[in-house]
């Protein structure tokens, strides 16, 4: 565990700058939480090392303009295994048709 906030700040930016990782994910690796990983990379390491502090925004404004992509194609995923999952089940959904009868307007 790191003890200072300047360390973990330092070790924090080195990772993102070395893999290109998001926030999200740095946070997950080190066990602390988000907003601690942006606070510290964001405002701690542009105080404490302002030379790794531009390596480190370079790849959060990366990260910054490919979300929606990434958002899209978790979504495309999460769609595509949903669909895996349900194939050759019997679909429950009644049609129009079949929901008039039900109700007895005929």
């Amino acid at each position: 565990m790191i003890h200072s906030a300047r360390s973990r700040a330092v070790a924090l930016g080195e990772y993102i700058s070395k893999t290109g990782e998001t926030v999200r994910a740095t946070s997950k690796v080190f066990n602390v939480s988000k907003s601690t990983v942006h606070k510290d990379v964001t405002e701690r390491l542009l105080r404490d090392d302002p030379i790794l502090y531009k390596a480190v925004n370079k790849v959060l404004q990366k990260n910054k303009r490919e979300r929606h992509l990434r958002g899209g194609m978790a979504t495309k995923l999460k769609y595509k295994a949903k669909e895996e999952n349900n194939e050759g089940t019997y679909d429950k959904r009644k049609s129009a048709r079949e929901r008039k009868h039900l109700h007895g307007s005929d």
